[in-house]
């Protein structure tokens, strides 16, 4: 692809170089060729990321001084972005495959064009899979559901009946969508429990990317919605009647009981717990094994981080820990004293 093509549909502005040069794709200041791009985010990275190989280098303007003769530079206000979307434009399309003769197809199942099925691949009764969208090796797709185009289903993925998925979503291998929630009901003569009906729906819009071995449960009469843009990391569980909003991040081994809400553009760091029936602010940013309570709400202004259970403000906590420790401290010099006078 031309330097002038990924210009057209990213932007920012060539300060020196040729619209013409032609680009393979991204890489590393130490491993790039002339055929390659990279970036710089900061003056000592744009140093080494102008003296090497690379075909053309991404930077924020007056960053430095001048330029290398010679060198393609592209000026635009985020270079990460810039480099990270056009790694997605230079990226080689796989190639289409069509149906494996292992694959197992239900009746009336839809398909769109140029859908490729993997090898022991099953797509159940009245599915229907839209344009470009590739189900791999043993993924296995429930009767009825919904999955839009240029999707991607990583191997040995599982969609259950009633889930729905929009378009450009990807799900990596051994994700399970649409699982029964975890809500039983009990019985105080004999303490034995019995399921409360799981029969609800799971609905998982545009640009959603959800890791390998991450399960998201169906709502239990209604459903579990997943809205744009989310991006959730692997060994991650939403449990029934959840709401994850927008561009929202869930990192790894995170877990969201039921009927709990997500606003958008939060941040849930790595073993995050939320009760069931909770709710996050939109823009909160909850730090790594942060909790929230059973029905309560993790509430402060977008981009506030949030620490510990029950969560609340770093530098409340930092403070916490510091009068913990003085404490401690004072604790155990008030104990040596009453030992030497003991003596």
């Amino acid at each position: 692809m031309k330097l002038s093509d990924l210009l057209e549909r990213l932007g920012g502005n060539v300060a020196q170089g040729s619209l013409d040069h032609r680009l393979r794709g991204v890489n590393s200041v130490a491993q790039a060729t002339s055929a390659d791009i990279v970036f710089a985010e900061d003056a000592a990275s744009a140093e080494g990321a102008l003296a090497s190989q690379a075909g053309v280098v991404i930077l924020r303007k007056d960053l430095v001084a001048s330029y290398p003769a010679a060198k393609c530079v592209v000026e635009t206000a985020q270079p990460r972005l810039w480099f990270a979307r056009a790694a997605k434009l230079l990226k080689p399309a796989l190639p289409i495959g069509g149906i494996h003769p292992s694959a197992v197809i239900g009746a009336n199942v839809k398909l769109g064009e140029d859908v490729t099925i993997g090898p022991c691949a099953v797509v159940e009764d009245n599915a229907r899979i839209g344009a470009r969208t590739r189900i791999e090796a043993g993924a296995v797709i429930g009767r009825g559901v919904r999955i839009g185009d240029y999707c991607q289903i990583y191997p040995r993925a599982v969609l259950y009946a009633g889930t729905t998925l929009g378009n450009w979503i990807v799900v990596h291998a051994g994700a399970v969508l649409g699982g029964d929630g975890f809500g039983y009901v009990r019985n105080p003569a004999n303490g034995a429990y019995t399921q409360f009906p799981q029969q609800g729906t799971l609905v998982i819009e545009d640009e959603v990317e959800i890791g390998a071995n991450s399960t998201i449960d169906r709502g239990a009469l209604a459903e579990t919605r997943i809205r744009r843009g989310v991006k959730i990391d692997n060994l991650v569980h939403i449990g029934h009647n959840c709401d994850i909003g927008e561009d929202v991040i869930l990192v790894a081994l995170t877990g969201i009981s039921g009927s709990s809400t997500i606003g958008k553009a939060a941040v849930l760091a790595g073993q995050v717990g939320i009760g069931d029936h909770a709710h996050v602010a939109p823009g909160v940013i909850l730090g790594g094994q942060s909790g929230v309570f059973n029905g309560k709400t993790a509430s402060a202004e977008p981009g506030t981080v949030l620490y510990g259970t029950p969560a609340r403000p770093l530098k409340q906590v930092l403070r916490e820990q510091a009068v913990l420790a003085r404490l401690a401290k004072s604790r155990a010099s008030h104990r040596t004293r009453g030992e030497e006078q003991a003596e």
